[in-house]
């Protein structure tokens, strides 16, 4: 099981959190302006990387509020907790960023 420190909490079970996938997608600038397969691939596509990955989490049994953990998949181990709207950690931003 893992412990994860919330940013205005501190550490508590993950039994607290959900995760809400991969963190840093922008959302396009014009939707309407995209046919479905780019919407598709906004929405779904994701990249599911082996090893050092940014997530964004939410505290769902505590202040409800949103934020960022770079986790590694294959070990689990979360090497940073950020605020939503903070630069991610360089060492794990190169390794997860998707470009769009």
């Amino acid at each position: 099981m893992l412990l994860i420190s919330c940013p205005w909490c501190g550490a508590r079970d993950e039994t607290e959190f959900s995760c809400g996938g991969e963190a840093h997608i922008a959302r396009p600038a014009d939707p309407n302006a995209l046919s479905d397969a780019e919407w598709a691939d906004y929405l779904f596509m994701r990249k599911n990387t082996r090893g050092p990955y940014l997530e964004r989490w939410v505290h769902t049994a505590g202040c409800r509020r949103w934020f960022n953990v770079a986790r590694d998949t294959v070990t689990n181990e979360i090497t940073a907790v950020y605020k939503m709207g903070a630069k991610p950690p360089r060492a794990r931003a190169k390794a997860s960023r998707r470009k769009r």
